[in-house]
């Protein structure tokens, strides 16, 4: 059976979400996509956007990066229709997680944003979340955007070292 190319890369999308437990940014689909040579990022990004308009993936948007998760009626939609991606997309898809799986759940654990409050300062929220679980959180006043904007650019590189440092300060005896 011949499946239109539309139709084709939004089972592949539906696919990937629900081949992993956790969600996949707008950068991580799009990696595949376009390193596969696939598709282009403006009809990858139509596919996403229709596919969240029939509510078969959920977008969560924070700051600079947008995370999809697959939904219910998602993942039944790619049940019934799963037969219609190729072996040969499969394989690619497969091959892509495979090699990626650690970087994949590294860049989605980690979730950033920031806010301006009513007095004018900002608070920087950051978590590390293990599938639907907040492993642990962060939230800190900062002076400005810049700051907010740099400490949440920060985070993925430094939240491991400073988990340890306040286990170490809490735990310890001084």
């Amino acid at each position: 059976m011949s499946t239109e190319p539309l139709t084709l890369y939004k089972l592949m999308i539906l696919y990937l979400l629900k081949s992993v437990n956790y969600p996949l940014t707008n950068n991580q689909l799009g990696r595949f996509f376009l390193d596969y040579d696939y598709t282009t990022y403006f009809t990858l990004q139509q596919c996403i956007s229709e596919l969240c308009e029939a509510q078969l993936i959920h977008a969560h948007s924070s700051r600079n990066t947008t995370r999809y998760e697959i939904t219910k009626e998602g993942s039944e939609t790619l049940n019934y229709f799963q037969s219609d991606i190729t072996q040969g997309a499969i394989e690619d898809m497969d091959k892509f997680l495979r090699q990626n799986k650690i970087h994949l759940r590294s860049e989605s654990s980690n979730y950033t944003d920031y806010y301006e409050t009513e007095r004018g300062d900002y608070i920087a929220q950051m978590e590390v979340r293990e599938e639907d679980s907040i492993l642990y959180s962060l939230q800190l006043s900062v002076p400005d955007k810049e700051t907010a904007e740099a400490v949440c650019s920060r985070w993925a590189e430094k939240n491991s070292a400073i988990y340890a440092f306040l286990i170490k300060q809490l735990m310890g005896s001084d």
